[in-house]
């Protein structure tokens, strides 16, 4: 039988094994290539941090917040609470850090528990038990219940595509559209898996990103203002931070520890609030603020772009050593602005109010107390989102909008949870039995930011708010603090403001300057000197001097540098007409008091804040955002790429380093691609022979 079978010639051996060879070394590439990708979320990248590991990428640590728990204590008790909640707030942060350094090994779910969350629950419920004790010692009794919110969990950030349900706000201010079934509401059909996002690892990713242009409008009208309500404003000019004031400490949630906050906040106003102050350095601090008598502290988590600046605090706690990453951005505008309520008068803050509007753990806590607000300049009137970074079209800026509590408890600065001695109105804009309305501060942060650009399911340049580190950098974490520390002449002159239906302030023009007369609020006369120049209507429908008429039209409404006219309010005092800005030749806005400059910060974030915090289901209340992908709209462009065309700060040397990173897999699917000719050339000449 050996005798009758053909050899094959020896050069088509040779080639045979010359093609399996370049097949073998190919793949190696390839493989070698993939395996060098998946293990870069595991090294230490150009800002000499530790990126997330990849089995661990999109996963966080999730505790119960206990401060949410607690009951009203003493200011002696408070101090001692407070240094506990501060400790369990950096148990959790160097659990997550754990939890970084851990990958998808055979038996990583047994090492994750006994690694990262069995130590997180003992030095919780230790905390936990120093905390009861504070609290009996205090109060006389220990409050049950806190031991079952040690233990913790560790879960998957939702992310990849959003799940289906989107719908549009309804008229209470919460999502009308059914929910989808995944976690915070995202991927009621499931969705894709989460990658790890950001320069450091921990966020955001590119699902946290929505081009505004495909979101529906999702903002409601602000209750109508009724008899007796205060609709003046007044305004406070402090600056933007120019220079440089920064800490990571927080000093009402965390007064006496450094580094309270584990991000860093920026400050205007009061120049002297670190972990260590107390109400006597407010009092005797300096102030950014141009009336000298506001010594109050306005301060929110800064805006970083992630484009690997090495920022002062690269190194530093609550900086990059806690993935807090890239360049600082200084606002380009600051906004600082109290208004009134739709349905009663005002009475003042009482000094070092302390409030603190949003949830800095919003991601793991849930939507309940979350009030985060974006935008971009152009659509602030239609479009508000919380759960999502907006990408804004060229031209337009980013803004982010807080509209504070507006109901005081009438007795406490603080409280024990630093929630509850505040809150916000109903949705038609009243106190709740036993609180009183107090001029309401809202903000409004606007931001030059480079696009970011989103490509393969990657964000690259992409912008966030700092936070905690197991937040993952979601944007529903943002929040804003603010402590209250004006001298009573000057909170005299707010309240007066409001009450009188004034806009006052920085920013605005004289009173009575000009014939800007303006009718009080229950419809008497304006008071413009000039007789050619009627007053403002009031909501009753009369304007000033000879300014009365029909719907209480003025001959030259609030005029400033141009003499524009402006409709009053309509004879049954509601808010229909449209009004000239303070100066009389802005553009015409709509709603809003009568021929009043109110800005949208005012008549929408204000009442979609309060409708999201006081209705029936919180948590969903905080999520107006739908973010549906509408088939298009005459103020929308058609839903298609995610990003805008990039700017070429956003996408500079993106082909090189693709280039760079590819080219080990192109060489080696060509050597494949070339053994498999080389083979299939042998057989075809073993075969002719």
């Amino acid at each position: 039988m050996t005798g009758g079978t053909r050899r094959r010639p020896r050069a088509a051996r040779r080639s045979t094994v010359a093609a399996i060879a370049l097949m073998v070394g190919g793949a190696g590439l390839i493989a070698v290539n993939t395996y060098a990708s998946a293990s870069e979320t595991n090294e230490t990248n150009q800002s000499g941090t530790t990126r997330l590991a990849a089995g661990a990428a999109g996963s966080t640590v999730d505790c119960p917040e206990v401060a949410d728990s607690l009951p009203e204590l003493s200011e002696k008790a408070l101090a001692g609470v407070s240094d506990e909640l501060a400790a369990m707030d950096t148990q959790v942060t160097d659990a997550y850090q754990r939890l970084t350094r851990m990958g998808t090994a055979p038996g990583a779910g047994e090492k994750v528990k006994g690694e990262v969350l069995d130590p997180l629950e003992k030095s919780r419920a230790e905390s936990i038990g120093r905390i009861t004790d504070s609290i009996g010692k205090s109060t006389g009794e220990r409050p049950s219940g806190l031991d079952d919110l040690a233990a913790c969990e560790v879960r998957t950030a939702p992310g990849g595509t959003t799940g289906n349900g989107s719908g549009d706000t309804g008229a209470d201010g919460k999502d009308s559209g059914d929910k989808g079934s995944g976690d915070q509401g995202t991927g009621g059909d499931g969705g894709t898996p989460p990658a790890a996002g950001g320069e450091n690892g921990n966020g955001p990713e590119a699902t946290d990103f929505v081009d505004i242009r495909t979101v529906r409008p999702n903002v409601n009208r602000a209750p109508e203002a009724r008899s007796g309500a205060s609709r003046g404003s007044f305004s406070v000019d402090c600056g933007v931070n120019e220079n440089k004031n920064y800490n990571t400490d927080n000093v009402i949630v965390a007064p006496g520890v450094t580094n309270g906050a584990h991000h860093t906040h920026d400050y205007v106003g009061n120049q002297d609030v670190n972990a260590f102050s107390n109400n006597d350095t407010f009092a005797a601090a300096g102030t950014s603020c141009d009336a000298k008598g506001d010594k109050s502290s306005y301060y929110w988590p800064v805006m970083r772009v992630q484009d690997g600046t090495q920022e002062f605090d690269q190194n530093n706690d609550g900086g990059g050593k806690e993935g807090n990453v890239g360049k600082i951005l200084t606002a380009k505008q600051a906004e600082i602005k109290y208004v009134g309520s739709p349905t009663s008068k005002v009475v003042g803050m009482p000094k070092f109010l302390r409030i603190i509007t949003g949830d800095a753990k919003a991601f793991t806590n849930g939507t309940a107390n979350a009030n985060a607000h974006f935008s971009c300049t152009g659509f602030e009137d239609k479009v508000q989102l919380t759960d999502k970074y907006p990408i804004c079209p060229k031209g337009s800026d980013v803004v982010r909008s807080f509209a504070f509590q507006s109901c005081w408890d009438g007795q406490n600065t603080d409280s024990a949870n630093h929630r509850s001695h505040v809150a916000f109105a109903d949705a038609n804009g009243n106190c709740a039995g036993g609180f009183k309305a107090i001029p309401q501060l809202t903000m409004r942060l606007v931001y030059s930011v480079p696009t970011p650009v989103i490509a393969n399911g990657q964000v690259k340049n992409a912008y966030a708010v700092d936070g905690f580190p197991e937040q993952l950098h979601k944007p529903i974490n943002d929040h804003d603090d603010f402590i209250s520390v004006m001298d009573q002449n000057l909170m005299n002159q707010v309240v007066d403001c409001l009450n009188k239906g004034r806009n006052c302030g920085a920013g605005t023009p004289p009173e009575n300057a000009n014939g800007a007369g303006k009718g009080d609020d229950d419809g008497g006369k304006g008071n413009g000197e000039s007789d050619d120049k009627g007053g403002q209507g009031g909501n009753d429908g009369k304007g000033g001097n000879d300014g009365k008429g029909d719907n209480g039209k003025g001959d030259t409404g609030n005029g400033g540098a141009t003499e524009a006219p402006a409709k009053g309010g309509t004879p049954n005092g509601q808010d229909e007409a449209k009004g000239s800005g303070s100066s009389g030749d802005e553009a015409v806005k709509s709603g809003g008091t009568a021929g009043a400059d109110a800005p949208r910060t005012e008549s929408t974030v204000a009442s979609e804040a309060q409708r999201a915090q006081s209705g029936a289901n919180p948590d969903t209340s905080a999520s107006p955002s739908a973010v549906s992908r509408p088939e298009g709209g005459e103020d929308q462009e058609p839903a298609g790429s995610v990003n805008p065309a990039p700017q070429a700060e956003g996408s500079q040397g993106s082909l090189a380093e693709t280039g760079s990173q590819l080219w080990p897999a192109a060489a080696g699917a060509l050597m494949l691609c070339a053994g498999l000719v080389v083979l299939l050339r042998s057989r075809r000449h073993t075969a002719r022979r």
